[in-house]
This record gives C-alpha cells, sequence and structure tokens, in this order.
C-alpha cells in the first residue's frame, strides 16, 4: 500500500545569533534538531456501498460506460474478476452470503429461502448497520417482483432467518439521499437500481447516467470526505461473451488509477463485506481471494 510522507518538525529554535553570558561575542545557533518522517495511514475503511449493474462484459462496460470507466481510471480497476454463475440471483446470494446455496434459477423467495448468514445479518449481530437500498420496491423487504422491481436482484429477501431485519432495513432507493446527507450509510450496504437504469431492459448508456447521479450523490456525502466508505461499482454476470468476466471498479479517496489483475470473483466481494466488519468471511468467501488486500485497502487491525 501506498502512504503518503510528512514532515514532522522538532521544537522550534530562537532565530538568529544567542550571546554567551559576559561576552559581546556572537555564537553560532545551535544546530536545528535532525528531521523524522512519520507515515500517515489513509483512513480506516469501515462502509461498503456495492452497486450493481446487470449483464453485460468488462469489455461491454468498459466501452459503453464512460462514467464507470473513468471512475475506474481514478481510483481502481479489476481487470480479472469474475462472476460465478448464470443467471442473476445465484450471483447476488455470492456477492452477500459467500455462497449460491444451491440455487441455479431466478425464482421468488417463495421457491428458494436459506437460514444461512448474510453480511447484512452478520452486519446487525456485530452491531453494526445494515441496508439494501432497492429502486422501484414497492415497500421494505418486497418478496414478489413487480413492474420494474426484481427480486431476484434483492439477495437479502432470500434469507429466511434474517426477515425481520430485511423488513426494516430493506428498503426503497428513495432512502438513499437522507442517509447520504446524515452520514448514515451502513457498514454493510448495496444499492439495486431497477430494471432499466440496471441496464437489463434499457441500454448500458442509461445505466451509466444512473450511476453518474448516484454515485455522485454519494461522493459529496460525510461518509466519503471521511474516507470511512468504499464503493464497489461491479455486474451480476455477463452475456456469454466472455466466460463471466465483468467489469469491477473499487473506488476509495486512497486509491490512484490501481490496476489489480488478482483473480478475483464475487466470493471475493462477500469476504470484502465481512472483512470491513471485522468479522469472519461466510462460506466460500473465506477461502477466496481477498480485495482488501488486492487493492490495499486500510481495515480495522491491518
Amino acid at each position: 500500500m501506498s502512504h503518503r510522507w510528512a514532515a514532522v518538525a522538532g521544537p522550534a529554535v530562537a532565530a538568529g545569533l544567542s550571546v554567551l553570558a559576559g561576552c559581546g561575542t556572537p555564537a553560532p545557533s545551535a544546530p536545528a534538531p535532525p528531521v523524522t518522517f512519520a507515515t500517515v495511514q489513509p483512513a480506516t475503511v469501515t462502509k461498503l456501498l456495492v452497486f450493481v449493474v446487470e449483464n453485460h462484459s468488462l469489455d461491454q462496460m468498459r466501452a459503453e460506460m464512460p462514467y464507470v470507466a473513468a471512475l475506474g481510471k481514478q481510483y481502481a480497476l479489476a481487470m480479472s474478476y469474475r462472476a460465478v454463475a448464470h443467471p442473476s440471483l445465484p450471483n447476488y446470494l455470492a456477492m452477500t452470503g459467500g455462497s449460491t446455496h444451491g440455487v441455479t434459477d431466478d425464482d421468488p423467495p417463495s421457491s428458494h429461502t436459506t437460514n444461512a448468514p448474510s453480511v447484512f445479518g452478520q452486519a446487525l449481530s456485530k452491531g453494526r448497520t445494515a441496508k439494501v437500498y432497492a429502486e422501484a420496491m414497492p415497500g421494505n423487504c418486497a418478496l414478489e417482483s413487480s413492474d420494474q422491481y426484481a427480486v431476484k436482484h434483492n439477495p437479502w429477501a432470500y434469507h429466511l432467518g434474517e426477515r425481520s431485519s430485511c423488513n426494516q432495513f430493506d428498503v426503497p432507493a428513495t432512502q438513499l439521499g437522507k442517509d447520504v446527507t446524515n452520514a448514515a450509510l451502513p457498514n454493510a450496504g448495496m444499492v439495486v437500481p431497477d430494471l432499466c437504469n440496471d441496464a437489463h431492459n434499457c441500454d448500458l448508456s442509461v445505466a451509466d447516467q444512473w450511476l453518474r447521479t448516484q454515485v455522485g450523490k454519494v461522493m459529496t456525502g460525510p461518509d466519503w470526505r471521511s474516507g470511512h466508505l468504499a464503493i464497489v461499482v461491479t455486474a451480476d454476470e455477463d452475456d456469454d461473451h466472455q466466460d463471466n468476466l465483468v467489469l469491477t471498479v473499487v473506488a476509495h479517496p486512497s486509491l490512484h488509477g490501481a490496476v489489480v489483475t488478482t483473480p478475483l470473483t464475487h466470493y471475493s466481494l462477500a469476504r470484502l463485506y465481512s472483512e470491513v466488519l471485522g468479522a469472519k468471511p461466510l462460506a466460500e468467501a473465506a477461502t477466496a481471494p481477498s480485495m482488501a488486500t488486492a487493492f490495499g485497502l486500510h481495515l480495522a487491525g491491518s
């Protein structure tokens, strides 16, 4: 990890020449003390907010999402990050639970639930905060798709043992702006665009403009300015063009144009959530390559 270096000044030295007692002959000033250097660590990352788009490969996203591509160029870009399955749902479960839980389709929670923990439940169990912001969701923790809301993109709804927490903290995306302003973004957070703004039903240019607005809004807030928030933009899966290789950007004020070639997956993202929380990674995330290490993020205890 790179660090800034700052000079630490020693005690102040009297200006000019000193005069010896009983003698009018000036004497040279005492030599200045040696200059020492101290490492200035970047702020500890205590909050993670993940934005997810749909069904496009790394090359497609780099070519057709200029804002997201520029974000990766400014902060950090993963060049070897892969989704773990097809279709959407198992990938979302992998990102937030470290496992697909054997799911191979996009069916609603009435067909699939798990009692295994999610990173959101893990956060709450440690006294931290968690929240999912789902655009177009008609109410908290909606278990059925409607209009532009797809429950298959809302993984917390599938964790049956955490349903009461989901009912409280899995909310419509209209709450995001207030939490940004109030420095109330969660320790474990996810933003799920609607079916147009995630590029599922609309062009990548639409998703790119939506992210420009939403990520830009987050970056005006105190959580970002404090250096305690890291932002990830990724895709759930590709469209079979690049063997599930997807564009993944990590943004944090300490990162400056990093290009990461470490092989990473959605299990690595689940591990990053847990590492930010200071918790043990869940399921397959425990053996996945660490995104915190790959990107040099400063976490508590590191």
